[in-house]
């Protein structure tokens, strides 16, 4: 970062109690800590929600121009298990449907079978533009902090995130809600920090036991045959990326798996109420 975009900080807005700096298309949050500024740097996330033939139109088009992401199978894709937290009263979910400008979600994520590879992540939101943090988590880490005994955890490891969110979850008591599953295909562009997904098939589960060992019903969370395409970059999407994306039929919308996911497993339980 540039010195004299750090000296400018103070001509930013203030939002939610913190100075932030518009910069072209991305937005630069300056947290003032006892330690001195901290730099966060939110992405560009554009989302959109389409038919798979249109999906699939955009994907020949991908496959040209950008490779697949360090996770691809054979295929080009893999599967993505992420168990989403929140707290007692429902803050994350309710703020989605609120619109709130400001938010953030706790998961935690493998990727395919590789259960003994678990992170854990914290996504920020300001409008449509984005923040992630993610460290790896044990699989003893998973099972204290599921069995209720997070501070074990806190006191025992040096990642600023997971201590985070042992603190959560005992102050804010943020308990697991839903497993989200989906397959996914990713391009990435590393010189440009550009990456496109393509997430087909997004299910929800309440069976929260089976996290790991994948024994859990799985409730479809869109229409057939829709699926959700994701545009993340930084500062300027390249023009020719942006030719591919120039569809008539596309549509940006706001867009939460989470959210999604709780909606569809309340609408499975008033279902099974009255059978």
């Amino acid at each position: 970062m540039s010195n004299n975009i750090l000296q400018r900080h103070n001509e930013g807005k203030v939002y939610s109690g913190k100075k932030i700096l518009l910069i072209e298309d991305f937005v630069i949050f300056v947290l003032k800590e006892s330690g001195g500024n901290i730099i966060k740097k939110y992405r560009n996330e554009w989302k959109y929600c389409e038919e798979e033939a249109d999906l699939l139109a955009i994907k020949f088009r991908l496959d040209s121009i950008l490779s697949h992401d360090l996770h691809a199978g054979e295929n080009g894709k893999y599967e993505v298990h992420s168990l989403y937290f929140d707290d007692y009263k429902n803050t994350c979910a309710k703020e989605n449907v609120a619109g709130e400008g400001k938010r953030f979600k706790y998961r935690i994520r493998y990727y395919g079978d590789e259960t003994d590879k678990l992170w854990l992540e914290k996504k920020e939101k300001l409008n449509s533009y984005c923040y992630k943090r993610q460290c790896a988590l044990s699989e003893e880490e998973y099972k204290s902090i599921m069995e209720g005994d997070a501070m074990n955890v806190f006191w025992n490891t040096k990642e600023q995130l997971l201590r985070e969110f042992c603190v959560d979850i005992v102050t804010k008591r943020f308990i697991p809600r839903v497993i989200i599953d989906y397959e996914r295909e990713a391009y990435v562009e590393n010189i440009t920090n550009l990456r496109i997904t393509l997430d087909y098939n997004i299910s929800a589960s309440d069976e929260i036991e089976g996290f790991l060992n994948g024994n859990y019903t799985r409730i479809p969370v869109l229409e057939k045959k829709k699926h959700v395409l994701e545009v993340k970059f930084d500062i300027a999407l390249p023009s020719y990326v942006k030719a591919v994306l120039q569809n008539n039929t596309l549509g940006q919308r706001s867009f939460s798996k989470y959210y999604l996911g709780r909606a569809a497993i309340q609408e499975k339980k008033k279902f099974n109420k009255f059978m």
